[in-house]
């Protein structure tokens, strides 16, 4: 269906959202993602003051701990989808009871996986980060030891955010993510710059802050006011019928969730040989690609949200309506987003205390990357998140593996080592995998056979 900028301006009439609806969802998805990023670039930046190798461990660990919580965070996204497509059937009943699996799944799981993190600790410091200086594996191991036990709370808390979302209430995930980052922030201020605490002073309050998110937003759920809310008492029986249709998009959400961010992870090893100052520089290009791709991932937890809706609802012409509007507006804002991100940025780099050598290269990442974030992104990650609303997640999952393997992994080898472009081949390499991903993901979408597996 042809559908007109003008249309997409206008809601049609009796379609489920309009735009103040629209409007209402995204400002918080977006005040919570600039949140959650300034408070990790705040941390970057605190952590610097005690030198690159502080900078290096965590940046390191980060990146594992990223893939564990993109774990749970694709499981959630399970859990909401069921939830969002029974809502959208008006069957609140249904979405309420998969909502109280999900939360006693992700219980259970994410024990089990700290519990693994620490058995397997060694291998982490030793195998997958590779050959690195003894002062950065000493912060590596302070940082692990103390964030893993964290690992539930985040769990938690992510399920908590996607169901208070499913629900169209973004609100309250918002003021709960705004709670956790202002305790992390004063405390990293405390630890860090005030008891000299150096790479502990950063992981001790993450763990308090995750701790205590987790607590308040599952006591929000107990509100029996919500469409979606937690029974007391809790129920402590697995439903595996209804369990199986949560995972069945969880896990290979997950999955693709898992191999994104694993592709990062087994490139450190690159990254590690090439110095300290390129870990530092590829730390904080991190953290500055985050703010530059906000908006985009904001504006992809309303996808996921509207689209459930419409497709419990059964009307896929809503689903391309909303999709094509969703995709206008990520491109405006990342546009937006990274013209100011390019414009502060010499400003931003003097904020960390970086060698001339990794500012040089975090300047040449950051432009590179925005171009790639206002051109390719949007297909990349907003648009399948369409597809996993319909829940068509297979796709999405073999497609990221396969790219994963081919593009990041062998074309960082090859642009980073062999043609010795470094840190900014590795860079160069995750953008390839983006393109080949939004390629493939519009083909998809063009066609019709993602509508059939609701």
């Amino acid at each position: 269906m042809h559908i007109s900028l003008k249309s997409l301006l206008r809601t049609p009439e009796g379609y489920l959202f309009d735009n103040q609806s629209l409007k209402a969802l995204i400002v918080p998805l977006v005040i919570e993602q600039i949140l959650s990023i300034a408070v990790g670039a705040a941390d970057t930046m605190m952590v610097s003051s005690a030198g690159e190798a502080a900078v290096s461990a965590v940046s390191l660990v980060d990146n594992v701990f990223v893939l564990l919580i993109n774990l749970f965070a694709a499981l959630a996204t399970g859990g909401a989808v069921i939830s969002g497509q029974y809502l959208g059937r008006k069957r609140p009943d249904v979405a309420q009871k998969a909502a109280e699996q999900l939360i006693l799944f992700t219980a259970i799981f994410s024990v089990l996986i700290m519990a693994l993190t620490y058995f397997f600790r060694s291998f982490i410091l030793n195998v997958v980060f590779g050959k690195i200086e003894a002062d950065v594996m000493s912060g590596c191991t302070t940082y692990l030891m103390i964030v893993a036990a964290s690992i539930p709370f985040i769990a938690l808390y992510n399920t908590g955010a996607a169901l208070f979302r499913a629900m169209g209430d973004s609100r309250t995930a918002m003021f709960t993510a705004l709670f956790m980052n202002g305790i992390n922030l004063v405390g990293n201020s405390i630890l860090i710059f005030g008891l000299k605490m150096g790479v502990a002073g950063a992981a001790i309050p993450t763990l308090i802050s995750r701790i205590a998110a987790a607590v308040l937003i599952l006591s929000l759920l107990r509100n029996p006011k919500k469409i979606i809310h937690v029974s007391i008492p809790f129920p402590l029986r697995l439903d595996f019928p209804l369990l199986k249709k949560i995972l069945g998009i969880g896990i290979p959400n997950g999955l693709e969730n898992s191999m994104f961010q694993l592709g990062k992870i087994l490139v450190l090893s690159m990254v590690s040989g090439f110095g300290t100052a390129s870990i530092a520089a590829n730390a904080v290009s991190n953290t500055i690609g985050q703010f530059q791709i906000l908006s985009g991932a904001a504006i992809g937890f309303a996808v996921l949200t509207v689209s459930a809706r419409c497709v419990g609802a059964g009307s896929y012409e809503q689903v391309r309506y909303y999709t094509r509007k969703l995709l206008l507006i990520t491109y405006c804002a990342n546009i937006a987003v990274n013209l100011f991100v390019l414009t502060v940025l010499p400003y931003f780099i003097r904020l960390y205390s970086l060698s001339p050598e990794a500012a040089g290269y975090v300047d040449d990442i950051i432009f590179y990357h925005a171009f790639c974030v206002m051109t390719i992104w949007p297909l990349s990650f907003t648009l399948p998140n369409t597809l996993r609303a319909a829940s068509d997640v297979k796709y999405p999952m073999l497609l990221s593996i396969i790219s994963m393997w081919v593009f990041r992994i062998c074309f960082s080898w090859l642009l980073g080592v062999q043609f010795g472009l470094g840190v900014f081949g590795i860079w160069v390499a995750m953008t390839i995998d983006w393109l080949f991903r939004a390629i493939c993901f519009t083909i998809r979408y063009r066609g019709h056979k993602w509508e059939h597996h609701a």
